[in-house]
């Protein structure tokens, strides 16, 4: 038995800590979302006949411009990047859900509980966190739990492929003496202080950018919601309870409570017989009953190696652990006691309960207070929420709903159907919002069941369609962004000629930075500039020079020297090469579905 409840163990560790790295993953390789006004109303692409939405692809292109990984120059070639790379997630998606890759309910549950993230400051999942965590990220929990079963899926599929891939040695050998390589080169930032005059913005300007880039200036459709929540919670503190029902309750969670506790086992099957078995311990119980010391009668009795000399001790255990007759005797004694024999299949055991990891009663109070007044608040909640369902359904308005009920009624301001907060971000309240009966047809919405605890209804007060917002409301927005893009295109022109004339030999007044023997996971210089000074072409007799946008501005890039780095030990690079060889096989995968794929561009 022993030996079956240590694999148990540690398969079930082996299971949390898998489970651990891939929920990193996927809450890390998810793509946040991030609040833009769009349409969402039109399709960009389908895919074997499912939609990519423009309201998606907008969401990204905006995250990669805002972040400032991406100048707005080139938001074209984003978005097209964008439509290309979300066409290709579909794709994968399809076929992982083809292939019948499938997570459960409760598997997502637990990626969710089990994240740091989401836990209070005592390690136990916050409601209130996660909500919050997801509308700083722009999640609602249902688009959040949708985005990750989808990446988690990927994940899976992707996982699967790469580990099919292998590196020969004289590959990861190059690979590592092109890694270890390191450059000598100088850097000179220019920033807009650094034009001879700053750029000018006219109306012509920011008209011409407004009607290149007006799907970044779209109101997505809106409405405004009055809506009340019937608590469960609130229900309770009308309800009175006594000392009797808050000690049983206490007596009931301390059944259920960890408990460190300590055997004797006496195995049976291979070397004695259950009666040989029955014999020993019965001897061992006689021991106890003339009252010597437990852990005496471990260290004479158990055949238990581990533990026989620590006092028999197996430390702290939750039901469910050891079986259902080793759980129904330990979680059935109190601290002190000792069990009567247990046969658990395979050993018999004597077990001790040494202590019981829960508070005191005193200090538990008010907890179970609160718990008992909500187990008993349970029908009248029930009550109230068929109460609810029911003047809800008959009535014109909310408000006579709230009055008859006691409850307080909620507007929102404008809202969208991807921008609830709150109360309306959680499952089934916008869909109910936009719902034909009660956005169209002006009823109140059916009850909603936000939890176990609470009951909402809402009612749509006002709406208004999706729109393309006029210059004259996005004027400021669109005078700096028009700005930006100005302001970079005259630095990169600066940047060319100034290259052109270091190119020329020409004398040229900079103020360079110096970095010797740079390595490509250094830091000696801002990423963009770094990233470039490795894709300039050897210096051969001279210097190569070259330039990189920045978030500052741009960098002017003088490549002067390059040593080849040494390929003996090839071990990292080994792995480079493997995950390189991995992102080939995805790579082949997708472009082999795209080849299969009806893809249709808008």
């Amino acid at each position: 038995m022993l030996q079956r409840i240590r694999e148990g163990s540690q398969g079930w560790v082996a299971k949390m800590i898998v489970g651990a790295i891939i929920v990193t993953f996927a809450l890390f390789g998810a793509e946040s979302l991030v609040g833009v006004f769009t349409s969402g109303s039109d399709d960009v692409a389908t895919v074997n006949g499912e939609p990519i939405k423009r309201q998606a692809v907008e969401l990204q292109v905006q995250r990669g411009i805002r972040s400032g990984q991406v100048p707005p120059e080139q938001e074209r070639e984003l978005r097209a990047q964008v439509i290309d790379q979300m066409i290709t997630t579909e794709l994968l998606d399809q076929y992982a859900e083809e292939g019948g890759m499938h997570l459960s309910d409760a598997q997502i549950d637990q990626l969710i509980v089990s994240r740091p993230e989401f836990q209070d400051s005592e390690g136990n999942f916050s409601q209130e966190l996660f909500s919050n965590r997801l509308a700083s990220a722009g999640y609602t929990p249902l688009s959040f739990r949708r985005e990750l079963r989808r990446d988690m899926k990927r994940q899976q599929l992707q996982q699967g492929v790469a580990l099919s891939t292998f590196v020969l040695p004289g590959e990861a050998e190059r690979l590592q003496a092109l890694q270890n390589q390191t450059r000598d080169f100088r850097y000179a930032s220019l920033t807009a202080d650094d034009l001879e005059a700053p750029v000018e913005v006219t109306e012509s300007d920011m008209q011409a950018y407004y009607e290149a880039h007006q799907d970044q200036y779209q109101r997505p459709e809106q409405v405004k919601v009055s809506y009340v929540v019937l608590n469960q919670q609130d229900v309770a503190q009308d309800v009175d309870v006594d000392e009797q029902q808050l000690r049983d309750a206490y007596a009931a969670e301390r059944e259920d409570a960890p408990r460190e506790v300590a055997h004797v086992m006496v195995d049976y099957g291979d070397e004695r017989s259950r009666d040989e078995a029955m014999a020993r311990i019965e001897e061992a119980q006689g021991q106890l009953a003339e009252g010597a010391d437990f852990a005496d009668v471990a260290a004479e009795y158990s055949d238990d190696a581990t533990t026989a000399n620590k006092g028999g001790n197996l430390g702290v255990i939750n039901r469910g652990f050891f079986g259902d007759a080793f759980d129904d005797a330990a979680f059935s004694l109190d601290e002190g006691q000792v069990s009567s024999v247990v046969d658990s299949g395979d050993g018999l055991h004597l077990i001790k309960v040494t202590d019981i990891d829960m508070p005191s009663f005193d200090e538990q109070r008010d907890e179970l207070a609160e718990q008992v007044r909500l187990d008993n608040s349970r029908d009248a909640f029930n009550e109230r929420a068929q109460q609810l369902e029911d003047r809800s359904y008959a009535a014109d308005d909310l408000h006579s709903v709230a009055d008859e009920l006691g409850l307080d009624v909620q507007t929102s301001d404008w809202v969208s159907a991807d921008s609830a907060e709150g109360v309306l971000a959680e499952p089934g309240m916008m869909d109910a919002a936009f719902s034909e009966d009660v956005l169209e047809n002006g009823y109140n919405s059916d009850v909603i069941e936000l939890d176990d605890q609470r009951r909402a209804v809402l009612r749509v007060v006002d709406h208004r369609e999706a729109t393309t917002l006029s210059l004259d409301e996005v004027s400021e927005r669109v005078r700096e962004a028009t700005r930006e893009v100005k302001t970079r295109e005259a630095l990169e022109a600066r940047a060319e000629r100034l290259v052109a004339s270091l190119r020329n030999g020409d004398a040229v007044s900079l103020d360079w930075q110096q970095v010797d023997d740079a390595t490509r996971r250094g830091d000696a210089a801002p990423d963009p500039v770094l990233r470039q000074a490795f894709r300039l072409p050897h210096p051969n007799d001279g210097q190569t020079y070259g330039h990189a946008m920045t978030d500052a501005g741009v960098a002017i890039i003088e490549l002067t020297q390059v040593r080849d780095g040494d390929a003996e030990e090839a071990g990292n690079s080994a792995r480079m090469a493997e995950r390189l060889r991995a992102q080939a096989a995805i790579q082949g995968l997708t472009e082999s579905l795209r080849e299969d794929a009806e893809i249709e561009r808008d």
